[in-house]
């Protein structure tokens, strides 16, 4: 009689997972315990939670066993997590036959999950990019904690089977039970309402309709202004009027979320547009990502959303150099001897900044304390390639204390939203065909396909680069900043009076 079996689970690798097989054997001897194939502290401590959850299943122990060998394969791989709690005790019960070692459903199934020492199953991160890489390596089920159900809902195309205690898989794989895969949800784009709304900014029109094109297309926006001009208010109600999330998005930001382990289980579902705000002594890897097992940082967890980085210029500059990457690439790429892990990063970048150290260099009104070199060597932490990578600069003056006193609402953030709406879903028509979602992450060959201009047009660009002496990267940002104002106003072509508005906002030496 046999005494091996092989059980599949899987290793999360990033957003990815590669599939793992459980193999186990036992024979006669004085009991050991032994798990190979490259296993973290957290595997090699499974035993103690196998062998309790088994015993408290009805099921028989490892001890009773003898002599007990779990190879995690590959053995070249790096295992890691509690996710082969599951795995191993069926292949434990498998080789023992205490449930039928020959069960098909062991050919196309994967399990994973974390047990107690009660048998009962807790969930685990990361188990969206599980499910997503399971359906694409053709499994037809995938066996899981009861507390991930919720999270995986969306997934069609493979059979979920939320397993809420040991007994239960135990009894379903004898035949006692009969277990139905979870039904699908429909996708619902129902979002909540932001707390800061755009009807409670006095004045600071011109900014207001900066950030609309900002969220009609995608882009890149810093603004700059002294200290208590609004800058960070403005940056606050910036969510509320960004476009809804598809559902591709969704699920592209819920596996991010999942793997870093700040899933809601109650409502796992990311269906509002990300803000993250990391304080400027957060270190690289906090920002960008890293850990011996690399883990998303900030800007990948603001994917398809904001990434607010209040004063700008007090991050050190080589945490803002490590932005150049994600800004142009939509990805950020983490090296470590045991490999390299890429975590999307595709997000609107909002930074908000002094002119100067003290705040006042543009203040009309409050005197500046600053010495010309220091306002010189301040500017200077901008570098060149990042503010190249940031498409609209906008000077945020301060308020009039008139406009202050006026009760009259300004529009808020819903009506905004509603024109940001249209001209995206005129985006996504445009881009259905394409591996893009709005006109910031276009390519240079879509520009040429998207964004001609007339004579008239041409020449004002021309003009315009040869003025202000601008790179070739910003020349083509302004087709991009020119075409969402276009879609802004339902226009097909991109006329004179639309690239005249995309110009001023490329002109970062003409606000300090």
């Amino acid at each position: 009689m046999k005494s091996t079996s092989r059980i599949k689970s899987c290793a999360i690798i990033g957003l990815d997972s590669v599939v793992v097989e459980v193999e186990t054997d036992f024979f006669a001897g004085s009991h050991k315990f032994n798990i190979v194939g490259l296993p973290d502290t957290a595997i090699k401590e499974s035993h103690q939670r196998v062998s309790s959850a088994l015993k408290n299943s009805g099921a028989i122990p490892p001890h009773k066993l003898g002599v007990v060998v779990i190879n995690l394969a590959p053995a070249d791989l790096r295992k890691e997590g509690v996710v082969y709690d599951l795995p191993i005790a069926i292949g434990l019960l498998a080789a023992s036959h205490q449930v039928p070692p020959e069960n098909p459903i062991f050919l196309d199934s994967l399990f994973v999950g974390e047990l107690a020492l009660s048998g009962k199953l807790r969930g685990i991160n990361g188990i969206l990019p599980v499910v997503i890489s399971a359906k694409k390596q053709g499994f037809k089920n995938i066996f899981l904690p009861w507390e991930n159900a919720k999270e995986t809902s969306l997934i069609d195309g493979i059979n979920i089977f939320a397993v809420k205690d040991l007994a239960e898989v135990i009894a379903f794989l004898r035949g006692e039970l009969v277990m139905r895969p979870m039904g699908k949800e429909e996708f619902n784009g129902v979002r909540s309402v932001s707390g800061f709304d755009m009807r409670d900014v006095r004045g600071q029109e011109h900014v207001k309709r900066a950030m609309e094109i900002v969220a009609a297309g995608g882009h890149n926006v810093c603004l700059i202004g002294p200290p208590g001009s609004g800058k960070t208010l403005l940056a606050r109600t910036f969510p509320g009027i960004l476009p809804d999330m598809t559902m591709e998005e969704c699920l592209e930001t819920t596996k991010i979320w999942s793997v870093a382990g700040k899933i809601d289980r109650k409502a796992p579902l990311i269906r509002e547009r990300p803000f993250r705000s990391p304080h400027h002594t957060s270190s690289n890897a906090a920002l960008i990502g890293g850990g011996s097992n690399p883990r998303p940082g900030e800007i990948s967890l603001a994917h398809r959303g904001v990434l607010f980085l209040d004063e700008f210029l007090e991050f050190p500059a080589k945490t803002l150099d490590c932005l150049r990457q994600p800004l142009e690439d939509g990805i950020v790429t983490i090296s470590r001897a045991a490999g390299t892990v890429t975590f999307p990063a595709r997000f609107i970048l909002v930074a908000a900044m002094n002119p100067c150290p003290c705040g006042f260099a543009t203040d009309p009104e409050k005197e500046c304390t600053c010495s010309p070199r220091s306002i010189i060597q301040y500017q200077k932490k901008l570098s060149g390639p990042v503010s190249d990578r940031i498409d609209l600069f906008v000077n945020v003056p301060r308020v009039d204390h008139r406009k202050l006193a006026i009760e009259e609402e300004a529009e808020n953030s819903f009506s905004v939203r509603e024109r940001v709406q249209k001209a995206r879903e005129i985006q996504l028509n445009r881009f259905s065909a394409e591996p893009v979602f709005c006109n910031a992450e276009m390519g240079n060959a879509l520009i040429k396909k998207y964004c001609r201009i007339d004579n008239q047009s041409k020449d004002l660009l021309m003009r315009a680069v040869k003025k202000f002496n601008l790179s070739a990267r910003s020349y083509f940002r302004l087709f991009k900043i020119a075409r969402t104002i276009a879609d802004l106003e339902a226009e097909q072509s991109i006329k004179v009076n639309h690239l005249a508005e995309a110009v001023q906002y490329r002109l970062p030496n003409s606000i300090f």
